[in-house]
């Protein structure tokens, strides 16, 4: 199981945000670069980054920020990036400068044929984003609502060769009230490729319960706002993780 700290960058800094609620944001850093060599340090084997503007923009806004972290992580981990990306061409360009895979987030939901064309261009680094409300699927950083089903979806873009399925409940986010174990069980069960939890992860009896459903198809976890604000201790989080995937044979 792995435990991948997400770094959420707005105008250039380090951010959590409330169920995805821009104008809700706190500022754990104004130096992503040191913030990814923080995690870096303490153990992470993969990092998660999100452009926030560009999420709500439509298009990369914090290409500087992300330039900083590539430069600080310097291939020695994988990085996984979402946020306004539209395009084969910003795929294409984030790939070449380090990031090693791309986050299809609204843009999955809105223009199917984009995915399955970068599923082709770019196989083994596309992942989807499906964020959540009661099942179903929200997009435009989380402001809409849709009438799509979350397992519909995912199955659908599984067809079209995404590595994987990042999965997150909107109405845990950044409120430290826990996994939405049930929905999450329920999405790896129907798939074959590999799902990631987001959402809601508060301390390290939650991550005792994540690694419980790994067997199902659960990969890993990524937590923020916990690891910003103490309630989870990232270090130990992936100790804990490591011994329980050997006790599951994993």
């Amino acid at each position: 199981m792995l435990i991948i700290p997400a770094i959420d960058l707005k105008d250039g800094h380090c951010v959590r945000l409330k169920q995805g609620v821009m104008e809700d944001a706190t500022v754990f850093s104004e130096d992503p670069g040191e913030m990814a060599s923080h995690w870096l340090n303490q153990g992470a084997r993969r990092l998660h980054l999100v452009d926030l503007n560009g999420a709500f923009a439509g298009k990369p806004k914090n290409v500087n920020a992300i330039g900083e972290i590539v430069r600080a992580i310097d291939d020695k981990i994988p990085i996984q990036l979402g946020g306004g990306i539209r395009d084969l061409d910003t795929i294409e360009r984030y790939l070449d400068e380090g990031i090693t895979y791309i986050i299809v987030g609204t843009a999955a939901v809105k223009m199917p044929g984009f995915l399955h064309d970068a599923c082709n261009a770019f196989p083994g680094h596309i992942m989807v984003g499906l964020d959540a409300k009661d099942g179903k699927v929200a997009v435009d950083g989380w402001s809409k609502v849709t009438g799509h089903d979350v397992i519909d979806l995912a199955k659908k873009f599984e067809d079209y060769g995404v590595e994987a399925i990042i999965y997150t409940d909107i109405g845990r986010d950044g409120m430290l009230s826990g996994v939405n174990i049930d929905a999450t069980v329920e999405l790896a069960k129907e798939l074959i490729i590999p799902v990631i939890a987001s959402g809601g992860i508060t301390n390290i009896d939650d991550i005792g319960t994540l690694c419980e459903i790994e067997p199902e198809g659960v990969i890993g976890a990524i937590t923020g706002r916990a690891i910003y604000e103490g309630s989870l201790d990232f270090k130990a989080a992936q100790i804990l993780a490591d011994k329980l995937s050997q006790n599951n044979g994993i």
